[in-house]
């Protein structure tokens, strides 16, 4: 008995040796995407950077894309633990206010997500293509919509406006609001926490309800926009999991 609870116990730790060495090989790619642009890395800057021989990054990944593509899985699975951490503290953070408010500052802490928000070339180059796919896109809008559907039943958004029209305007003041922050001359610049807000009271302005929310509410939207949010990253999280101790 006491050899094979030694042998589970050395499994365990060659697993979470393995997962370590792997998330130091992805913070290293990184590094010098935000440092140089995707299209000038290579998996022998990476090795380097990692400290790790470039044949260990064959251990985990059979080319570079595939590294890249367990990146942005990671990327996205750290912005939507954060976004539900935000959530979670934030008695009104599943309303239309919180959900714009509370993703657009973990937004700001994660540079590579926001310039695949972005679509910045430079940094993430043909990488935006494969990290955030049209097709992936129109996914999570129709997940969004769903939970969009929730709120109307309960009277929390505005009804007189279609669905259609409210999951695009809150595509557009997410979206805009970033895009137009580079253009503005400093004087006119807000801060990350004036941004959030800004956009925040202007999807509350937009699209919800004229009226106050009771505690009782908020608890039901809450629960079951965490449900949501856990579900739509459950299979990313798994697939990722698989991946490190593949």
């Amino acid at each position: 008995m006491a050899k094979q609870g030694q042998s589970a116990d050395i499994g365990q730790r060659a697993v979470s040796r393995r997962e370590v060495r792997a998330h130091r090989i992805l913070n290293a790619a990184a590094t010098l995407i935000l440092r140089w642009g995707y299209q000038k890395v290579t998996l022998d800057d990476i090795s380097r950077q990692a400290g790790v021989a470039k044949t260990t990054i064959y251990l985990h990944w059979k080319t570079r894309e595939e590294l890249f593509a367990a990146l942005m899985k990671r990327e996205k699975l750290e912005l939507a633990e954060d976004f539900k951490l935000r959530i979670a503290a934030d008695p009104e953070g599943a309303t239309l206010r919180g959900i714009l408010k509370h993703p657009a500052l973990a937004l700001m802490q994660r540079p590579l997500m926001k310039a695949v928000l972005l679509r910045d070339m430079a940094i993430l180059g043909k990488l935006t293509q494969s990290a955030e796919s049209k097709s992936a896109y129109v996914e999570k809008l129709m997940g969004f919509k769903i939970y969009l559907e929730f709120l109307r039943e309960h009277s929390l958004v505005r009804t007189d406006l279609s669905l259609q029209a409210q999951v695009y305007i809150f595509s557009a003041i997410f979206t805009g609001f970033f895009l137009v922050a580079p253009l503005m001359p400093d004087e006119f610049t807000p801060s990350d926490e004036e941004l959030a807000e800004l956009m925040a009271e202007t999807a509350h302005c937009t699209l919800e309800a004229r009226r106050p929310v009771s505690p009782d509410e908020l608890q039901t939207v809450s629960a079951t926009f965490m449900q949501y949010l856990t579900r739509s990253t459950q299979v990313v999280q798994e697939q990722f999991q698989k991946e490190l101790e593949a």
